[in-house]
Formats: structure tokens, C-alpha cells, sequence
């Protein structure tokens, strides 16, 4: 009996400990300390030969302390600078803090000392943001009257980063060119009575606004946006919103916010033709966790073979 008691005891011992360990990475180690590349070459076919170009995009930062400090932004823009990318998108979600269950453990950081941060981000081709829904939920005045923008995006344009809200801005190769199209979010505005979101999106007003044949990428901060973008038009879409679930196991994730569930959830997808890129993005939200799917900065390389 005593030895069978000891045994249990050594086993209850062992699992706390390896259940400790494994709380500290979820809560502290990946979420805080690890930043990965993901690095996808795509070929789509609406895409011109002999026109390579890379993009780096940077999804939900959620500034905030401890887990996304200041000096961890400037970590992040000095490694995006570092891969020489030709084209920097910023797919929202700019504040972070207030998780759920950790009330007085996150302090958000304001959007206007991250946004002094990401001024620093260089690239020939622009540094070009869109907003995410907590950027929306973060304007009570917004919010309200259901109307306006976020003064977000004011705090960004004023940095001298171009903001695309249902807008698009061309770039490009000398007289070859392709078009940066930004969506609103399909989230901006919180649930409504019968527990929908109500969007400030208007696609068909974004991709009306390209006026010639050159091929757009289009950004939009929720993946539910990809059915609805046209066949042929668009030559890749690039989303975040996900985290990948923040808590990825063998390529599933429990949780995804998306109608979708792990459909969009995180990678590259393909379908009728179409490209979608959805970044894991870079902080945390609702609970300061992250687990198989660490901090990333996504890197495509597009028209490379």
C-alpha cells in the first residue's frame, strides 16, 4: 500500500510539474519570447511573370504589457526591416490588453506609442495598414453612432502610414503596376440583438475603385471575407484576425473566430483559383495564451518560382 501510495504521489508530482511547464510556455514563452517567419511562395495565376515582389505582413500586434511591450514592436520592425521586404502590410488589431479572466495582468498600450514604433518600418513599395475590429471596438463614439472611423486610423495616417478603409492606392514596377486594396471589417461594430456582427466592409466600392487590369492584393482584417472576393480579380488576399486559434494542435485549432471554424483558420488556402494568406499573427486576445502557433511575421513571396 505504501509503495502504490508513493507511486501515485510521485505521479500527481510529475504531472504538476509538467503541467506547470507547460502553463509558462503557453502563458509567457511562446506568446512573449518567440517570433517565427512564415514564409510562403505563391504562383497565382492573375499574377504577371517576371513581376517578383515580397510581402511582409504584421497581424494583430495587440500591443501591451508584459507580453507585447514596446521594445517586443521594436524587435518585430527591426526583423521585418531586416528581410528587405518590397511591399509592408498591417493587417489591425493595434491594442491589445483586458483579456478575458486576467483582469489588472494586461496594461494596453495606446495605438499612438505603438504607432510611433511602426513608423520605423520601411519598404519601397509603402507601408500600407487596414483596421481590425478591436480597433473599431476601441472608439466607444464609433460605436455608437455606427458611423465615422475609428480614430485609430487617424493616429496611423498621421504617422505617415497609408490607411485603406474600403480604399486602394497603386504602386508598382515603373509603368507596371499592382493595386493595394483595403477592406473595412467585417466585425467593426460589436453584436446587435440577435448576436450578429455588422460590418463596415464594402468590397464591391473597394474593387470598383481599380481602374485598369493590373493585379490587386487585397487586405482585410477578418479570412471570412474570401468567398466573397471575385474569381480572377483579386491575386492574393491577405487576412489575420485568427491568431491561428492562438492554440494549434496538429493542424487544428479548437477555437477560431471565424463562421468558418478551422476552414480560414491559419495558412494558405486555395480555392475556385483564389489565394488566401492568413497570418497567425502576433499577439493575444481573450486569453493571454499561445500554444502550436507562435508570434509570427508572414513573409510572401509572390511570382517566385
Amino acid at each position: 500500500m505504501m509503495t502504490t501510495r508513493r507511486a501515485l504521489l510521485t505521479t500527481l508530482g510529475g504531472l504538476t510539474v509538467l503541467g506547470g511547464a507547460a502553463g509558462m510556455y503557453g502563458f509567457w514563452i511562446e506568446p512573449a519570447y518567440r517570433l517565427a517567419i512564415a514564409e510562403y511562395r505563391l504562383n497565382p495565376p492573375n499574377w504577371p511573370a517576371g513581376r517578383p515582389i515580397t510581402i511582409a505582413a504584421l497581424a494583430d500586434l495587440h500591443a501591451s504589457e508584459p507580453q507585447m511591450p514596446l521594445e517586443r514592436v521594436a524587435e518585430i520592425v527591426a526583423a521585418t526591416n531586416a528581410l528587405n521586404p518590397d511591399l509592408v502590410v498591417l493587417l489591425g488589431d493595434y491594442r491589445g490588453g483586458g483579456g478575458f479572466g486576467t483582469p489588472g495582468l494586461q496594461r494596453g498600450i495606446p495605438v499612438e506609442e505603438t504607432t510611433a514604433v511602426l513608423r520605423g518600418l520601411r519598404a519601397p513599395h509603402g507601408v500600407h495598414a487596414i483596421l481590425g475590429n478591436h480597433d473599431w471596438w476601441d472608439d466607444p463614439q464609433v460605436q455608437r453612432l455606427r458611423r465615422g472611423v475609428p480614430r485609430t486610423a487617424r493616429v496611423l495616417a498621421d504617422a505617415g502610414i497609408s490607411v485603406l478603409h474600403n480604399a486602394v492606392v497603386k504602386t508598382g514596377f515603373g509603368g507596371r503596376g499592382f493595386w493595394v486594396a483595403g477592406s473595412g471589417s467585417l466585425w467593426a461594430f460589436r453584436q446587435t440583438d440577435d448576436g450578429r456582427f455588422l460590418g463596415a466592409n464594402d468590397l464591391a466600392r473597394t474593387l470598383g475603385a481599380v481602374q485598369d487590369q493590373d493585379p490587386v492584393i487585397l487586405l482585410c482584417h477578418e479570412p471570412d471575407i474570401f468567398p466573397s472576393v471575385p474569381v480572377g480579380r483579386v491575386a492574393l488576399t491577405l487576412c489575420g484576425h485568427t491568431h491561428g486559434g492562438q492554440v494549434r494542435l496538429a493542424g487544428f485549432s479548437p477555437y477560431v473566430p471565424s463562421r468558418y471554424g478551422n476552414r480560414y483558420a491559419y495558412g494558405h488556402v486555395v480555392e475556385e483559383a483564389k489565394h488566401l494568406v492568413v497570418s497567425g499573427g502576433l499577439g493575444t486576445s481573450i486569453l493571454p495564451v499561445r500554444v502550436g502557433v507562435p508570434p509570427e511575421i508572414t513573409l510572401v513571396r509572390l511570382g517566385y518560382g
